[in-house]
């Protein structure tokens, strides 16, 4: 298994890390346009096999994609980051070029390959991708849906003082401040419904603060998250490289699924050797449902901004 991430940055070393660590891939390969950058990325993640006990090998190149021939999994997480008070929407124009020419040169490189793209504006940028590339739409996904799943749960598990492997949840729509749609009546701690534990009002703040999980870290941080980023992606390419079958919320292009047609967005997919093995169809209420209908008009304003 050959896995490329572009963009070596915080997170998609972080991508490399824990990739690299989980023991499954043969081979990483970090790619930026920075000269040395990936290299020493690559070194320095190396130099921590012998204390991690992993066998992956981590290779940095500069702006080379004849070196990511023959991935099996590319993922995209290049393009400018969030500053505090920007939103995802507004670094649609320099990171639509970016995706763009990226995923082409993955491509031309490994024509067989699945993307998981996480540059910002995610859904956005997925869309991008499969209107651009020709690839089949079972190979090309958004991560959003991953990470705001486990931000979800993280806050779950705050509220209810409960260990975080008791708590299950998931969030579907867009990965944005408005357009995510915790799902926050089928969350659930070790099976028993998580109303049973908490206060309406206590619920309604975990929803809040599931939403903004992206921008408080970017206003604490001062640039965007990058190890659960990071970690989401590396259970989602686990997955595929394993075939494990698991269901990750996830953007991916819906052709009439939930009522909605020619958009990538958020909704529970199960994964394995060839990407998006089946879009799961859940019940939503009423509720849901509108709140998922608002998310999808909102992706759709964001890629009507896209230049295809």
């Amino acid at each position: 298994m050959k896995v490329t991430v572009v963009g070596a940055g915080a997170v998609g070393a972080s991508c490399a890390e824990y990739i690299a660590i989980k023991n499954f891939a043969s081979e990483v390969v970090l790619l930026d346009i920075k000269e040395g950058f990936a290299e020493g990325k690559a070194m320095d993640l190396m130099q921590t096999a012998s204390l991690n006990g992993f066998d992956t090998k981590i290779t940095g190149v500069t702006d080379d994609y004849s070196k990511t021939a023959n991935s099996d999994v590319c993922v995209i997480t290049s393009g400018i980051p969030r500053k505090p008070g920007m939103t995802r929407e507004e670094l649609i124009g320099i990171n639509a070029g970016i995706v763009k020419t990226v995923s082409s040169n993955l491509i031309e490189n490994s024509p067989n390959t699945i993307i998981i793209v996480v540059s910002n504006p995610m859904d956005t940028m997925t869309y991008l991708v499969h209107k651009t590339t020709g690839l089949p739409k079972n190979r090309i996904i958004g991560m959003g849906g991953a990470l705001d799943s486990a931000r979800f749960k993280y806050r779950l598990a705050e509220a209810l003082e409960a260990p975080i492997s008791d708590v299950d949840g998931m969030v579907i729509g867009g990965h944005s401040d408005t357009g995510m749609v915790p799902l926050i009546n089928k969350a659930t701690r070790n099976s028993v419904n998580v109303s049973e534990f908490l206060s309406e009002e206590r619920m309604q703040q975990v929803v809040e603060d599931t939403k903004v999980g992206g921008a408080t870290l970017t206003k604490l941080l001062g640039t965007s998250a990058w190890y659960a980023p990071g970690a989401a992606v590396s259970g989602m390419v686990q997955a595929i490289a394993c075939d494990t079958k698991k269901i990750f919320p996830c953007s991916a292009l819906l052709e009439g699924e939930y009522g909605l047609n020619d958009l990538a967005i958020g909704v529970p997919c199960v994964l394995g050797a060839n990407g998006i093995e089946k879009i799961v169809n859940i019940s939503l209420n009423d509720a849901e449902k509108a709140k998922l209908s608002e998310s999808a008009e909102g992706v759709k304003k964001t890629n009507g901004l896209l230049e295809l």
